[in-house]
């Protein structure tokens, strides 16, 4: 069949490829494709379920400030272009053990980097914020910038802002099975259909998909896929977002855990970040409520802490794409292309600080320094 030809290749039109799909839109430096197997926004990858957390002093390494408050400008200039709701500041306040640490490691990246954190008690956190019911040796770090993005909003956003560029073009429902390389230079990929499109640079950010597309090039990426739930309940109006601030959560019998207040109406919502159930690439995960663990391990939770929470509204599923050591995985490990993936369930905050940086190496073939620490090669050796 026909092969299309561009400058720049995207497979994965979801949180990462949009981004640096968005940011060449607005270079408008090259020819762009973009493939994505359904149609975005949708719930087959990482960037459903309405509304993500964004924190600038964060407890997975000082490494990430710089991304993170770069992806807060840049959050705030989508918003600024687009006249939409984005972001609210809700502040998040990060709660554990004073010894967790995740809670130390919040301190350190606010001391490294000079963020402004309160640091407060549990009984005087729960005076504050009086939907939590914390004791006194707990200890909660508020950062007040820190907030809520609306993630579906965002992929809405960028299509659009896609869709009316003149040098990117979405190609949706186009699920990619095969990538060659090419002797004269520049990749080919083949589609379930058999339709085939080729260009001189890709960008892989196919989520659950990447290993398996690279594994024929004899690319070995160490990701596994975790099935992951999320809910809303019920909840009286101390979980509303002017009353009470996005969270994580470090527990040492029950786990880590984040949530969000009450945003319009949907519900107070809550997920666990570790643990989840193994999954193989292209499996089917079974749907909220059909594992054991599923509600009980949210409502253990609300049981200790949360006194205003009530029933159970609407459970969801997720995946988790994890690295090893829940860094990301953002390499070159064959010329021309590259790799975005494995980011452990906290990527999507960064998305449009990376989606920058990738747009930028597909455009000049130079990989940004901040990029470095994500690369493969500390899986080797």
């Amino acid at each position: 069949m026909h092969s299309n030809h561009s400058d720049i290749l995207i497979i994965g039109g979801g949180s990462m490829g949009l981004a640096a799909a968005d940011w060449l839109a607005e270079s408008g430096a090259a020819a762009v494709r973009v493939l994505d197997a359904h149609s975005p926004p949708h719930d087959q990858g990482a960037h459903h379920g309405e509304t993500r957390l964004i924190r600038l002093a964060y407890g997975e390494g000082a490494g990430y400030v710089p991304l993170a408050v770069r992806a807060l400008e840049r959050w705030r200039a989508l918003e600024t272009a687009t006249g939409e709701s984005l972001f609210l500041p809700t502040g998040i306040t990060n709660i554990g053990p004073a010894a967790a640490p995740f809670v130390r490691q919040v301190a350190a990246s606010a001391k490294t980097h000079a963020l402004a954190l309160e640091v407060l008690d549990g009984t005087a956190a729960s005076l504050r914020w009086p939907g939590w019911q914390l004791d006194g040796a707990t200890s909660v770090a508020f950062e007040r910038v820190a907030g809520v993005l609306r993630v579906e909003r965002i992929l809405d956003c960028w299509r659009e802002r896609v869709a009316a560029s003149a040098n990117v073009t979405l190609t949706a429902r186009a699920p990619v099975v095969a990538i060659d390389a090419r002797a004269g230079g520049g990749y080919e990929v083949r589609c379930a259909d058999g339709r085939r499109f080729s260009a001189e640079r890709l960008l892989l950010s196919a989520g659950q998909h990447l290993a398996p597309l690279v594994a024929p090039l004899g690319i070995d990426l160490p990701l596994t896929r975790v099935r992951k739930t999320f809910a809303w309940f019920k909840a009286d109006a101390r979980y509303a977002p002017e009353r009470f601030a996005g969270f994580s959560l470090t527990d040492d019998e029950l786990g880590i855990y984040y949530g969000f207040p009450d945003i319009d109406g949907a519900g107070f919502k809550m997920g666990r970040h570790d643990s989840g159930q193994p999954l193989a690439p292209g499996e089917q995960m079974q749907a909220f409520g059909e594992h054991p663990d599923d509600l009980p391990e949210l409502q253990q939770v609300i049981d200790r802490y949360l006194p205003g929470v009530g029933k159970l509204k609407q459970g969801a599923v997720c995946q988790y794409i994890r690295t090893p050591d829940e860094h990301f995985l953002i390499d070159e490990p064959l010329p021309g292309l590259i790799v975005a993936g494995g980011f452990s369930g906290h990527g999507f905050k960064f998305a449009s600080a990376l989606g920058e940086s990738l747009g930028q190496w597909l455009a000049s073939g130079q990989a940004s320094p901040e990029l470095d620490a994500f690369g493969a090669g500390r899986f080797r050796g």
